[in-house]
């Protein structure tokens, strides 16, 4: 009777710890706008987004992330296990003392926005400038043709105006 009573004990500890160890893992979906980006985790390339997310750190440890796609410019954050209370793993502490350091949990997901490179507006930059460069250059043409700058003048003008960015 009595090897009855420790077998039983043990294999309800044993229900118990399969019950609860689950409750130890915390995921999260990542996903970025556009998708498809490359993401990297702490430094370390893991895949493109949508990417689920799955690890078993204890509260309050964060996770620096970094996205990168052609075309955009690379994001930077990080996420923290304190988002959400994981009632598992609180109920589990109640049995067991170590549980109590998985008691968080991340939000089930997770959208990041690229902002895209500023190359349309480089270029609008880049024509009104030279629009600009091209005015004053005709301007100091008409100088020259009415004579009151010297040819030598306007090559030395000339030089500056398009040397400047």
């Amino acid at each position: 009777m009595k090897t009855t009573s420790i077998s039983t004990r043990m294999i309800s500890m044993l229900f118990i710890a399969l019950i609860l160890f689950p409750s130890c893992a915390s995921s999260t979906l990542i996903q970025s706008t556009p998708g498809e980006a490359k993401l990297y985790l702490n430094d370390e390339y893991v895949g493109v987004t949508p990417y689920k997310h799955r690890d078993s750190r204890i509260v309050g440890s964060s996770t620096d992330v970094r996205l990168e796609k052609e075309g955009y410019e690379t994001f930077t954050t990080f996420f923290s296990r304190d988002e959400k209370a994981d009632v598992g793993a609180i109920i589990g502490g109640f049995f067991l003392l170590f549980p109590f350091l998985w008691t968080m949990k991340y939000k089930p997901s997770r959208t990041y926005e690229l902002t895209p490179l500023n190359s349309y507006n480089e270029v609008q930059e880049d024509d009104s400038s030279m629009a600009s460069k091209a005015d004053e250059l005709l301007k100091l043409q008409e100088l020259v043709e009415k004579g009151l700058i010297t040819q030598e003048e306007f090559v030395q003008e000339k030089k500056k105006i398009l040397d400047e960015k």
